[in-house]
């Protein structure tokens, strides 16, 4: 016998819907009630299936009417075929924020997919990118996914798609490649052979791989931290961009880029990674205002998502509980015997620098090696020595252009350079060389690494200056992180912290370690109480911290003020745990230091005064590092000059050089500001809209405040507890052993501390509604319910009277399977849905009158208000039970009512897509399930029979 997919049938004892995808000699089956993971194939000649139907219930099981709402909310929390426009919410274990879903329905207007998701930092990227390759996998447009990103984020996103998004990725790193080879045959792909890959970006483009994997590359590709692959200088820079931009150019590659700081403020970089998602947004004016650009800004708009968390916190009326920010600063001073090395150095420097005996490629490495001394005597005694001691990275260059690519990277703080890439090893100052002169300058280096040295520990000014501050945060309830420049700033500074603050962990990570070694590094400190990470810009990006951490000190200053966004956004980010409402950020700096002066006249409060004005960050424009090596170059001059004081020296010769750099950072902040309220506005997606579907999609699976309920209540009504509000201690030791074993709580404990939404607690459970124990709960109630020979607590029929209704009112609880056909790349995809729908009528089944679709559902949450003796429910439920047959076909047109609906709704969320959407059909398979009928009386006129 064939049966559609949908069709309910009966194998091997128990009930089962026939899936799509099966062919003439196999059936793909999944038990009703059950999960993807429970799925069988049967072989069609060697296992009978039959049709089935499931029976009306019988009215000896008349239920009340918690037992009523527990068996509608086991059925939708057990849908994974979501029937609505968003197929991929039933499979999700994270509830999106409203404006989560407006990247998502950008995206479901395209084809094929383009977008740039260029939120603020903590604003949740991530899930907003994986959404949308959830939804596209659950409408069948893809079966293959790539993500590209950086190595240290590589667990990460593996993590967050298997725990929040149920697709499990392979790692695809330098580590692992050769393994995942292994068994591949010759003529095999691995990127063929594993559906979802986490590639690592750098390891991809190189020769060996990159061609591989653009021949097989998957359909679908999200490129985290995208910023790192615009066009710009360096060769890496480069091999990422032109990688991205062969994937580009298959015309029906969906390309989803990501990241928090798009806009480098440099315009080509920026132009690069808009032209990956439209060739013709290369050309953009850098003003798009006033009417002649409208067409420009729409065109722009569909492919970029760019918001402020301050546009989120309140969206759609729901609260975003993000953190707010509390910003201070501390500063130090620097001791005599200090004073007095910085002099040295800075006569030093202003000696090499304005050496006529050298030129070319040698003159740019004596600047780098002397900018690098600078900032690495501004970070930490113990920094400064190493750098004197060591050679210069630039010294090995080849010519000028060279030299000025590493020590950019060595020195500077780029942010076109991924944090966890950038170089935190100290850049050396020798610039090499065996002539007499060289000798002798590296005699002083030596010299000068020897008064360094004598400065550490007790006559370190900002060392001791950190202490108290650090003892503060900790009183306060904080959990810091210390950032540094220098791997031998954060070693020295972890030390010192180690043997200063009793009853404290205290941790370094560094660049020095693999990835995971990072990761299980603060995942060992996150067990103490009373805890501090020091760590260098390694952490400063992507990683997600906020579970473990809640304030951030900047040791040592960034000189790119971006890194500090970066830096903040660690802890300062949704998800922040519950307790914190609050999160700290301390700048520590020196009042007499002239490079950190400097870098907080410059930088630092330019972009602070930005920010606030604005509500959003503002890139430094145009050639920042040049700029730098300008004013850093005149304060080096000046010593000659006889002018010391820090004040001094910016008055006279910082603020000539920044004069033109303020002003365009000023202008382009103003430019920013009008584009947030064009460019950015997205006015092509109705807010409205945004809200109805999703107010829809969570009546027909659930949402947060259901999964609450039917936990609690269904745990109780097993003689379990359930105990507080916020956490909820779950105790399902005096449940019974089945059900226990359904939510593997088995011999365990038997007891959980439980959230329903975020942010978790450490030592709490997020339960969802596809968490474990929800699924296993929710199946276990609708497998009791529908067995008769089971002991249920959720009921398929029952007599409940209230005042809310006027007369005899019956509600009939169905549940509806689809078949949804859309056109997927030449061919027409099928997919199977499923729905819960509520269908009520007045009078008796042979003359009913049906009531509207909103009234029917109203009836699920109407309490009692009187009850009803047992033998009344059973007569009434006998003769309403009796003519039931009678309401087969107008159940049938109910079922097929809601599939216009949802027809419709589909083609509203892609109604930009083009004519494909208008193709989109939805076929209800009938007969549908009834899986309750409940009788609804007057509660105010008088009940015969015993009623009270």
């Amino acid at each position: 016998m064939s049966f559609a997919a949908g069709a309910l049938v009966r194998a091997r004892g128990r009930e089962w819907v026939v899936q799509p995808e099966a062919d003439e000699r196999l059936f793909r089956l999944r038990p009703f009630g059950g999960v993807d993971e429970e799925e069988a194939l049967l072989v069609r000649s060697l296992e009978p299936v039959e049709a089935a139907r499931w029976s009306l219930p019988s009215a000896k099981e008349a239920g009340d009417f918690e037992s009523t709402r527990l068996l509608r909310d086991a059925v939708r929390l057990g849908f994974r075929s979501s029937a609505g426009p968003f197929r991929s919410f039933a499979r999700l274990a994270v509830v999106p924020r409203p404006y989560q879903l407006v990247p998502l329905l950008l995206a479901l207007q395209l084809d094929p997919v383009r977008l740039l998701v260029a939120d603020d930092v903590g604003i949740g990227k991530t899930i907003e990118a994986a959404l949308i390759a959830r939804e596209l996998w659950d409408r069948g447009e893809v079966d293959r996914l790539a993500v590209l990103c950086p190595p240290h984020l590589a667990e990460q996103w593996q993590r967050e798609l298997r725990e929040k998004f149920h697709l499990d990725a392979v790692l695809v790193l330098a580590s692992t490649a050769r393994r995942l080879e292994r068994d591949l045959g010759s003529d095999r792909s691995l990127f063929e052979r594993h559906k979802v890959v986490i590639v690592s970006t750098d390891f991809i483009k190189s020769a060996r791989y990159r061609d591989e994997f653009l021949r097989a590359c998957p359909e679908l590709v999200i490129v985290d931290e995208a910023h790192t692959c615009a066009f710009g200088p360096g060769r890496g820079r480069h091999q990422r961009h032109e990688l991205l931009a062969e994937l580009a150019r298959d015309p029906g590659r969906h390309l989803v880029l990501v990241t928090a700081t798009p806009h480098s403020g440099k315009e080509e970089t920026f132009r690069s990674l808009l032209a990956l998602l439209d060739p013709g947004l290369r050309e953009l004016p850098a003003d798009l205002s006033g009417r002649a650009h409208e067409g420009l800004r729409r065109r722009l708009a569909a492919h970029l998502v760019q918001r402020r968390r301050s546009d989120l916190a309140h969206y759609l009326a729901t609260e975003t509980p993000f953190p707010k920010r509390e910003e201070r600063e501390a500063t130090y001073q620097l001791g005599p015997e200090a004073r007095r090395l910085f002099d040295r150095v800075l006569d030093f420097a202003a000696e090499r620098v304005d050496d006529p005996a050298t030129g070319g490629v040698r003159r740019r490495v004596q600047w780098w090696g002397v900018l690098g001394l600078l900032r690495a005597l501004a970070s930490s005694p113990a920094a400064a020595a190493a750098t004197l001691r060591s050679r210069a990275v630039a010294a090995e260059a080849e010519s000028e252009e060279e030299a000025d690519e590493v020590g950019i990277r060595a020195v500077l703080d780029p942010v076109e350079l991924d944090g966890a890439d950038a170089p935190d090893v100290e850049p050396g100052a020798d610039a090499g060389g065996e002539s007499e002169e060289d000798l002798r300058v590296r005699r002083r280096l030596r010299e000068l690494a020897k008064e360094a040295e004598a400065l550490t520990g007790e006559k370190d000014a900002k060392l001791q200056g950190i202490l108290p501050i650090i003892r503060r945060l900790l009183d306060d309830g904080f959990r810091p992180i210390v950032f540094c420049r220098f791997v031998a700033t954060a070693d020295y500074l972890a030390q010192h912290l180690r043997q200063r603050l009793r009853g404290v962990e205290t941790a370094s990570v560094t660049g020095e370690l693999a990835p995971e070694e990072r990761e299980d590094r603060v995942l060992a400190l996150a067990g103490s109480e009373r805890r501090v990470l020091v760590c260098t810009d390694c952490l400063s990006e992507g990683i997600n911290l906020q579970e473990h951490f809640d304030a951030v000190v900047h040791y040592d200053l960034a000189w790119n003020p971006t890194r500090h966004e970066q830096r903040d956004g660690r802890v300062d980010r949704f998800g922040q745990t519950a307790k914190r409402k609050t999160v700290r950020v301390l700048t520590y700096y020196g009042i007499d230091n002239q490079i950190d002066g400097i870098v907080l006249e410059v930088l630092l409060r330019k972009h602070q005064r930005i920010r606030s004005a604005l509500g959003v960050s503002v890139p430094v424009p145009g050639d920042t590092e040049r700029v730098m090596e300008a004013v850093y170059r005149g304060l080096i001059l000046r010593r000659k000059g006889g002018a010391t004081g820090p004040q001094m020296v910016i008055e006279e010769f910082v603020a000539p050089h920044v004069g033109q750099l303020h002003e365009e950072w000023q202008a382009a902040a103003e430019r920013e500001a009008q584009s947030r309220a064009s460019l950015y506005a997205h006015e092509r997606i109705d807010t409205d809209a945004v809200e109805r579907e999703l107010e829809a999609a969570r009546e027909a699976i659930g949402g947060t405040a259901d999964v609450r309920r039917f936990v609690i209540d269904a745990i109780r009504r097993h003689r379990g507890r359930a105990d507080g509000a916020d956490p909820v201690v779950l105790d399902l030791r005096e449940a019974p052993r089945a059900l226990r074993d359904a939510v593997e709580a088995g011999d365990g404990g038997g007891t959980l501390r439980a959230r329903f939404e975020p942010p978790i607690e450490e030592g709490e459970v997020h339960l969802h509604r596809t968490h474990p124990f929800v699924e296993g709960l929710a199946g276990y109630v609708l497998e009791t319910a529908l067995d008769p020979r089971a002991e249920a607590v959720a009921s398929r029929c029952g007599v409940i009277c209230s005042r809310r209704v006027r007369q005899r009112t019956t509600l009939v609880l169905l549940r509806a399977r689809y078949r949804l056909f859309s056109p997927t790349r030449g061919r027409e995809q099928e997919l199977l849905a499923e729905d819960c729908l509520a269908a009520a009528f007045t009078g008796s089944p042979s003359e009913a009158r049906w009531l509207p679709e909103a009234e029917a559902a109203q009836l699920l949450d109407t309490a009692p208000d009187a009850n009803v003796a047992a033998d009344l429910a059973w007569n009434h439920l006998e003769v309403l039970l009796r003519g039931f047959a009678a309401l087969d076909p107008a159940l049938a047109d109910r079922v097929r009512e809601r599939g216009e609906q949802l027809g419709a709704a589909h083609r509203r969320v892609r109604e930009a897509a083009g004519p494909k959407v208008a193709r989109v059909r939805v076929e209800a398979q009938l007969p549908p399930d009834v899986l309750g009928v409940y009788l609804f009386l007057p509660a105010g006129e008088p009940v015969p029979g015993g009623a009270r």
